[in-house]
């Protein structure tokens, strides 16, 4: 008699044990939530905001693909012409005039700096530098600053925020635009053209992951 109840406790033991065994196998081999892709894209003045955006899109399990074509998140400095899609800002960015810091070129004002970028005056050995027409922070500028005037023929293209800096810090003859958070080194700002949103424009109405996205851009 206790021989077959010591064998029954023992056969329920392992039933036991095989039954919780099963249920840690299935918790392991049950499949993982996917992540979800969004295409983004941002011009050069707004990188600062795209690694922002990485930030967000690690916090919410959410994977980022750069992609020019259609991107579901677009974000760039200054509002386009003709804005036909949502948009939202997600913070403000400051632009400037800038130079080396042994530029002879002193504190500007806002029709010294127009002449400066129209004409060459007061130029002396000075080079301006500026973006192509097409470039988000040079239609910003010539928004705020330029007002229809067309800017010098003799005025050099910088590629992107970057090389304007490089390019200010290295040459002592350089004047250039800079946004405020690309500003570094010992360049000296002459001028500043006021101050634009940085945008987040979508391709349609946001919704789920973009809406939580662009949420987390405004909120940082």
């Amino acid at each position: 008699m206790n021989l077959q109840l010591s064998t029954c406790k023992l056969s329920r033991n392992i039933e036991k044990s095989i039954f919780l065994l099963a249920l840690v196998l299935s918790a392991c081999t049950t499949p993982a939530s996917k992540s979800q892709t969004v295409n983004v894209y941002a011009t050069s003045s707004a990188q600062p905001w795209l690694t922002k955006l990485y930030t967000c899109a690690e916090n919410s399990a959410t994977v980022l693909e750069v992609n020019a074509d259609a991107p579901d998140i677009y974000l760039r400095v200054g509002e386009p012409d003709n804005l036909v899609s949502p948009a939202y800002q997600i913070d403000q960015e400051e632009i400037l005039v800038v130079t080396h810091r042994e530029s002879p070129i002193q504190n500007l004002t806002l029709s010294q700096t127009q002449d400066l970028f129209a004409n060459g005056e007061p130029l002396g050995s000075a080079q301006v530098w500026v973006y192509s027409s097409d470039a988000d922070l040079q239609m910003a500028f010539d928004q705020l600053v330029m007002k229809g005037r067309s800017v010098t023929s003799s005025a050099k293209i910088a590629v992107d925020p970057q090389k304007m800096s490089d390019l200010l810090n290295s040459e002592s003859s350089a004047v250039g635009i800079l946004p405020r958070h690309w500003k570094a080194g010992t360049v000296r700002e002459v001028f500043s053209a006021g101050v634009v949103p940085v945008l987040a424009i979508t391709n349609q109405e946001p919704q789920s992951v973009v809406k939580n996205l662009v949420s987390c851009l405004q909120n940082n």
